[in-house]
């Protein structure tokens, strides 16, 4: 799998209705046992006691070796055939189920398998987002991530109505509580109007509390078109779609390894049909044409696997939320968010509304000792070393030294948390709120401590590169434009696989 994004604007936490998909959906690895044959059973023979002549033991373990080592050959046969497929997609989030999706409904008679190594599909950042449906407000105009959260947020409504997903549009205000970020918020209103972000319209005070009857400030941008959705529901929808168009889905299936084959496949004489192997560390193997990969927070390290550059680098960065308690529900209807400080690496403390009626305030935005790790002490060596000696980070942290140290006192004083929602609705107060859940946003660093703002498509170079795409970076509102992500994702293979 694999890896919105559970430090920032898109931030997660354990998504409320948790849909599964059926049994016969998801496709278990096939069984694979030693082929019957004469003498060959599979099982360790047994020890034979009677005395023997050394001529005979010698016949005995060359033939016994034999046997098993044709039994192996065979295994490998099997292998190759029950496990052959023209496009593998690696990582079975959003992103790569929206990806092998798409692929399939333009391609039916290409064979393709989506590989995912939790148990469940959607397990991590897909399955830890705030469930915001954005609109296009934020992003740089003309860029990928401007294009494709417009673009996304228009084929997802399409979608839900199709399938009978529920959602609501309740619509977000991006409110300005100081004189200083009012001509920050007309910037952005702007913006909006460049990207073709629907319905927007700058409100003043007196219309705020007509929207928000408890929320106070200067000026607002509202944003009708904003809403939200159970994300991980939707994931399993295009799993299921996938599914019924005859993809293939392969859970508990760790990547290790790619690599190129030597030999072609028996009974093929027209050179390599499944030039690439992807092995797991079970052990097991997948042929195929080509790989799509969409690792969300392991990106790098399977582009490196590939032969091609870690950069951008992946920094895993935590989020922590705090619930209001329900009998304070009432203080909101929408989203409410804070019009973002430019100096700051991240956007800031939110008000969101779930599916299942939680409202979910923050997140704050702390470095992660583990790429997956959603509690303050998970701790992986291996993860906190590469992110702490990279130079990206240690850049990034020296120019916001101040802002991480706030946001990690945030992260344990409740009430220095509530005190930044305050801002927006002045009744809060620490007795209102309880811990939440947490997420893990893949941050994409550059090595000068850039955070990577836009989506990044990476081939690399070497024996693998013209069979593999990665999705190297994949951010928030990846979510939201998923259905437009795996549009292009499946134009990207198009053209590179000449499908």
């Amino acid at each position: 799998r694999h890896p919105s994004h559970r430090a920032g604007a898109d931030a997660d936490g354990p998504v409320g209705a948790q849909t599964r998909l059926p049994a016969a959906q998801v496709s278990a690895q096939p069984q694979l046992r030693r082929p019957a044959r004469p003498g060959v059973t599979g099982e360790a023979p047994p020890v034979v006691r009677a005395p023997m002549a050394a001529g005979a033991w010698a016949t005995c373990g060359s033939s016994l070796i034999g046997g098993r080592i044709n039994a192996l050959r065979a295994r490998h046969v099997l292998l190759r055939r029950l496990s052959s497929y023209d496009v593998a997609i690696v990582g079975g989030g959003i992103v790569g189920l929206a990806s092998a999706r798409e692929l399939k409904q333009r391609h039916p008679k290409l064979t393709c398998i989506v590989l995912e190594k939790e148990k469940e599909l959607a397990f991590h950042q897909s399955g830890h987002n705030s469930g915001v449906i954005h609109s296009g407000i934020y992003y740089t105009p003309g860029s990928l991530k401007a294009k494709l959260c417009v673009r996304g947020a228009e084929l997802s409504y399409a979608y839900f109505e199709k399938k009978g997903i529920p959602y609501k549009r309740c619509g977000k205000l991006i409110v300005a509580v100081e004189q200083e970020e009012i001509a920050r918020l007309k910037t952005l209103f702007e913006r909006g109007k460049q990207n073709n972000a629907p319905g927007l319209r700058l409100i003043d005070a007196k219309e705020i509390q007509e929207r928000e009857p408890y929320c106070r400030g200067l000026m607002a941008l509202d944003s009708p078109n904003t809403g939200i959705v159970d994300w991980r529901e939707v994931s399993l929808s295009y799993a299921k779609d996938f599914s019924e168009m005859g993809g293939k889905i392969e859970t508990q299936f760790e990547v290790t390894d790619f690599q190129t084959n030597k030999e072609s496949t028996e009974g093929h004489t027209g050179g390599l049909k499944y030039p690439i192997t992807i092995k797991s560390a079970k052990q097991t193997a997948v042929h195929c044409k080509y790989i799509v990969t969409c690792g969300g927070l392991h990106s790098d390290r399977l582009s490196q696997k590939s032969g091609c550059s870690r950069e951008p680098r992946i920094v895993p960065f935590r989020g922590d939320y705090l619930v209001l308690k329900p009998e304070k529900h009432y203080l909101i209807k929408g989203n409410i968010y804070p019009v973002p400080n430019p100096k700051f690496p991240f956007l800031g403390v939110h008000f969101t509304p779930r599916m299942n009626g939680s409202v979910w305030l923050g997140p704050n935005a702390v470095l992660a000792f583990k790429r997956e790790g959603y509690h303050p002490y998970d701790f992986d060596l291996r993860d906190f070393t590469d992110a702490v000696c990279y130079s990206g980070l240690q850049k990034l942290a020296l120019r916001h030294t101040a802002f991480g140290l706030t946001e990690m006192y945030r992260g344990i004083v409740i009430s220095a948390q509530v005190k930044q929602l305050q801002r927006y609705i002045p009744e809060l107060t620490v007795k209102d709120v309880m811990r939440g859940p947490s997420g893990v946003r893949a941050q994409a660093l550059d090595r000068d401590g850039n955070l990577v703002d836009d989506f990044v498509f990476d081939g690399g170079s070497g024996p693998i590169a013209s069979h593999v795409l990665h999705v190297r970076n994949a951010p928030s509102p990846a979510a939201t434009s998923s259905l437009a992500i795996g549009e292009i994702i499946a134009d990207e293979a198009e053209k590179r696989f000449k499908l």
